[in-house]
């Protein structure tokens, strides 16, 4: 496994869940992309083929692995909206994004409120090659916002034991999330790559 990765994103709560999620490995993430602009426009119409255009960006650019994800909220009732657009459904503010979510099915009964979030990870060589993995976990659409942790729709998604995302700690969290199931299936198919071919 190399020991340097570059993160292709510029989301500081991601920034932050990778960082957990990678600690206990021989791996240090450089966060050139924290705080700043998009890595690059995310012109694909999947989760993984906008997560390969950045990893691959950011690895030709800084001559190193990079690691990108991308994710989202599949609602049941919005037909799998926002999905590929959770980021930006009505604006590039993640606050506004929820809301209008909510506001979208303030209508439609517990039962009916099913979801998931979903997400992709990249890891790329600077040659291009790459290596993938995903990671669902499903939950129902809360009505209103509830907990401080975690960010963007963190708040409304609950999970089976009546809580949110955001209510809880940030390794409960992780241990459930979909970006942690991800990233620990890329850390799997790493481990099992021979040394020659990985990334």
């Amino acid at each position: 496994m190399p020991a340097e990765w570059v993160l292709a994103t510029h989301n500081r709560g991601k920034a932050e869940e990778f960082r957990r999620l990678l600690a206990r490995y021989p791996v240090t993430l450089e966060l050139a992309y924290v705080g700043g602009g998009e890595v690059v426009e995310e012109t694909g119409s999947s989760y993984l083929e906008n997560a390969r255009l950045k990893a691959i960006h950011a690895a030709a650019t800084s001559g190193r692995p990079a690691l990108a994800d991308d994710s989202g909220l599949e609602v049941d009732a919005l037909d799998g909206r926002p999905g590929l657009y959770s980021a930006s459904y009505v604006s590039d503010d993640a606050w506004e994004n929820l809301r209008a979510v909510l506001l979208q099915t303030l209508s439609v009964p517990y039962a009916a409120r099913t979801c998931r979030m979903r997400a992709v990870v990249v890891l790329a060589r600077p040659d291009g090659v790459t290596v993938q993995a995903e990671g669902v976990v499903s939950g129902h659409l809360a009505g209103y916002p509830r907990g401080i942790g975690g960010f963007g729709y963190d708040p409304a998604f609950l999970l089976a034991d009546g809580r949110t995302m955001a209510e809880r700690a940030p390794a409960e969290k992780d241990a459930l999330s979909h970006r942690g199931r991800a990233v620990r299936a890329l850390l799997a198919l790493l481990e099992s790559v021979p040394p020659g071919q990985r990334a």
